[in-house]
């Protein structure tokens, strides 16, 4: 698929998908039904069925009213049965804005008994399903042009192909951005009185998904320039004043594949721009608000271009790619800070992140994580406690 196909395809489908909500009308009542289940007029029904499932985030919503299903056949025959579309919420424990919606939309009986009324509500762990979570989050980006993230709030037709969908929606609308009292209806009822639409909108995304796994799949000849030209991409992204990669205001992710690229692709062919770039992106990342300075390691990213206000989660891939990048920068430069800052990694990792008991480490850690100084949504520290951590005695 060529780059200008890809833009048509994405517009025709966001300027569908716009006309289908817009077409969906006003916040109408529910009908009937009880709390924590729902039923048609056939007598079939549906229950919270994430009590047993494998998944501790899975099984952290089972007493949610919302009536989840568990992904498989068996839900997706009951969506055909009851002519329902699917509400697919994709999110992982870690996730701070997947709790924050749990507490305020699925937890809330109202928006559960919209819900359950009109659709049948799938739940998957990305962490357990990375394969479903990476097929929706491509679909995401068909639908809307842009990126996706977690939690992904996906609408799909009884055969799993998707017709519209977001990412975190608060309950109620919030300026621009629609709530969820106000976006199941208009969904369920586009869904019910625009089928040719909703159809039309299905099959390009399904015509998306498939033209981008064929690419993925196609063979080509590697360029021996594509390392100069993907260090010279990152180089171009970096962030001059304030550090890191990407000069907009948004959020702020660690890139350490990219900084290692440009450190190597930098030594090989004496590119010193290139270097520089990646060590002062280091030497930033370790003096800011991305590094946890009390427990250790880094957290996910920033939400905002100065690197001061980190979003708490803990990553082991995040670790594990900022080691080896601090450990690249040693190697190449002799600088002990580098070196310092590897250790206090593996610190980290081995005092938080491994299983002492039954082996292994942990893939992440909560943002929402509670405890001794480890709340981190909460976290604020006493001078007193300041002047105890850092030794200092008045």
């Amino acid at each position: 698929m060529t780059s200008s196909s890809r833009r048509w395809l994405a517009w025709t489908v966001r300027a569908l998908c716009a006309a289908l909500l817009l077409a969906g009308g006003l916040l109408f009542a529910a009908r009937g039904g009880r709390l924590g289940g729902a039923a048609d007029s056939a007598g079939q029904s549906m229950e919270n069925e994430l009590a047993d499932a494998r998944s501790p985030y899975l099984r952290s919503a089972a007493e949610q009213p919302v009536a989840w299903q568990q992904w498989g056949p068996e839900a997706f025959e009951l969506a055909k049965a009851l002519d329902r579309p699917v509400w697919l919420d994709i999110g992982a424990i870690w996730c701070h804005w997947c709790h924050v919606m749990d507490r305020e939309s699925y937890e809330n009986p109202e928006i559960a008994a919209l819900i359950n009324e009109y659709f049948v509500p799938i739940k998957v762990d990305r962490d357990e399903r990375p394969d479903i979570d990476g097929r929706y989050q491509i679909a995401l980006r068909a639908l809307n042009g842009r990126g996706g993230g977690w939690p992904l709030t996906m609408f799909l037709a009884p055969d799993g192909t998707p017709f519209a969908g977001g990412t975190y929606f608060p309950p109620d609308s919030r300026g621009n951005v629609l709530g969820l009292r106000q976006v199941a209806p208009r969904i369920a009822r586009a869904y019910e009185e625009q089928r040719g639409q909703v159809a039309e909108i299905a099959g390009n995304v399904r015509e998306a998904l498939g033209r981008y796994q064929r690419d993925m799949a196609a063979a080509g000849a590697l360029s021996p320039d594509l390392p100069r030209e993907m260090a010279e991409r990152a180089g171009s992204a970096f962030d001059p004043e304030y550090g890191g990669f990407g000069a907009g205001e948004g959020s702020k992710f660690l890139r350490p594949s990219a900084i290692r690229l440009a450190l190597a692709e930098g030594f090989l062919v004496g590119n010193d721009t290139l270097v520089e770039r990646a060590l002062r992106t280091l030497d930033v990342y370790a003096t800011s608000g991305i590094r946890d300075h009390v427990n250790g390691g880094f957290f996910r990213y920033s939400v905002d271009r100065r690197l001061t206000v980190p979003h708490f989660e803990k990553m082991d891939y995040v670790q594990s790619g900022l080691l080896r990048a601090y450990l690249d920068a040693y190697r190449l430069t002799g600088d002990s800070s580098y070196a310092a800052v590897a250790r206090d990694i593996i610190r980290y990792v081995d005092g938080t992140l491994s299983d002492r008991e039954r082996g292994g480490f942990y893939a992440h850690q909560d943002a929402d994580v509670s405890g001794r100084y480890t709340r981190y949504e909460d976290i604020a520290f006493e001078y007193a406690f300041l002047l105890d951590l850092l030794g200092i005695r008045e």
